[in-house]
């Protein structure tokens, strides 16, 4: 199977299927008749879609049965719906091995995965992202989300608010280790997602990304997550080169208010370095 991996060919603001339950479940039979238009309109745009956000985390020892995120089978449903690719996603385990294997299993669909610098992950871990990106046949690892899940922010609002946290930056600047990171991003041509740091680290880290050479970055899902980006900062966002990410989920709700705001900054932007 050819990989290629060119995420800056895309708009510059994704609709985020997140897991895409909602359209991917429903039995394989009976999807041209009888379905809803509703249904129509998701079969529509799964044909050819990416999804950049494809949660595979496993439960947990007290997961709510019937919450499960994505499996194999979910996987297999995306291939046989007509989507282009899937990005693998776990909060707290590496991705990769685990898309190197999904390949094996799922031949002829483009798959790929990434690593969230949580503290499972070794918060900050350069070593792991370098690992990533050299030594894994086929080179399936290719996005590095920043902290999600175990930022400051998260973790005060926590029921576990002492826990420690991963931080990116102090005093406005960049640290070090996330500087090391960075610079890997772009050696190996990986694609950078912000996670949920605070929109202010976000656009920090983006600009000490660009100044790097990193090509690809990612507003991952900008207004839903922690303090939630302003249209200014999405459009300071779009102008630094990132892709703008919108959840396919609620991009209708809350009045339209993520419509109104992929509006104002335009489904297309200029390409950085193209």
């Amino acid at each position: 199977m050819s990989v290629t991996w060119k995420p800056r060919a895309y708009l510059i603001v994704v609709l985020a299927v997140c897991t895409a339950l909602g359209l991917l479940v429903k039995p394989l039979a009976g999807v041209a008749a009888g379905q809803s238009a509703r249904e129509a309109d998701g079969a529509r745009l799964l044909k050819g879609a990416i999804d950049m956000h494809f949660h595979m985390d496993p439960p947990g020892p007290n997961a709510t049965p019937g919450n499960e995120q994505a499996d194999i089978a979910k996987v297999r449903i995306a291939q046989a719906r007509g989507l282009r690719a899937l990005v693998i996603k776990d909060h707290n385990q590496p991705t990769a091995g685990l898309v190197y294997v999904l390949r094996l299993e799922v031949p002829n669909f483009l798959m790929y995965g990434g690593i969230v610098l949580n503290r499972p992950n070794g918060g900050i871990n350069p070593a792991a992202v370098e690992f990533m990106a050299t030594q894994i046949k086929g080179a399936p690892g290719k996005v590095v989300w920043m902290p999600a899940g175990d930022t400051q922010t998260e973790v005060k609002a926590s029921r576990q608010p002492n826990r420690p946290f991963v931080s990116v930056t102090r005093a406005g600047d960049v640290l070090p280790d996330v500087k090391e990171v960075i610079a890997l991003i772009a050696k190996h041509n990986l694609a950078l997602a912000s996670g949920h740091v605070l929109p202010e680290d976000a656009l920090t880290v983006f600009r000490e990304a660009r100044r790097q050479g990193v090509q690809h970055m990612i507003a991952t899902h900008a207004m839903d997550s922690v303090g939630k980006m302003t249209i200014p900062q999405m459009q300071e966002v779009a102008k630094i080169g990132a892709i703008i990410e919108f959840d396919y989920r609620n991009v209708f709700d809350d009045g339209g208010r993520r419509l109104d705001a992929i509006r104002t900054i335009g489904p297309e932007s200029e390409q950085v370095n193209e």
